[in-house]
């Protein structure tokens, strides 16, 4: 348990109606009346985000969330396959628990996955990655405006707009949380 006047963002809480995360708090302090903490939560299962009030100094459960990292070894009818670094040991992660992730792993590739109670409860990325490009239009003759990109395809199936001197066979680097293109690698 930890006191709502000494949580910070980042934590996780273990509520009643799921596992949550603080994205941001504030301690209130009205005129009249009691002083109360206002979070903003993200569900660490369902990834909605919610705002609760609670007491000042009221103890909340915390949750304690373990990152370890795991290689990403292949999909199949089961889900995700992830293998622990450490132990060795092997599970399978259904497509929702993986989320958008998906668009950025391929088959060897390491991740780190939060677990609480030794379960996963997500994928989490580098900020960024590097995917070839296993498909792109060539550039037309004509095509030299500054800044111009077109879509290229990834090796995980992701569609990227990147510059037109980007081709087949190049290895990119994409931003995770926008999906961007940053840079040839």
């Amino acid at each position: 348990m930890v006191s709502t006047n000494d949580v910070k963002s980042g934590m996780a809480l273990d509520l009643s109606d799921g596992l949550f995360q603080i994205v941001e708090h504030q301690h209130v302090k009205p005129g009249k009346g009691r002083a109360f903490v206002r979070m903003k939560l993200k569900n660490l299962r369902s990834g909605a985000v919610v705002d609760r009030t609670f007491r000042a100094d009221e103890d909340v459960p915390q949750a304690m969330i373990d990152r370890r990292d795991h290689q990403y070894l292949y999909r199949d009818d089961l889900g995700y396959h992830f293998m622990n670094l450490e132990t060795y040991a092997q599970f399978a992660l259904a497509e929702e628990d993986v989320g958008e992730a998906r668009n950025y792993i391929t088959e060897g590739a390491t991740v780190m996955l939060p677990l609480y109670q030794d379960f996963p409860i997500g994928v989490e990325l580098a900020a960024s990655v590097r995917l070839e490009v296993t498909g792109a239009e060539p550039a037309v003759k004509g095509d030299r405006v500054s800044g111009a990109t077109k879509p290229v395809t990834l090796e995980t199936g992701l569609v990227v707009q990147a510059p037109l001197f980007v081709e087949a066979g190049d290895v990119i680097k994409v931003d995770t949380r926008s999906g961007a293109y940053i840079s040839r690698v």
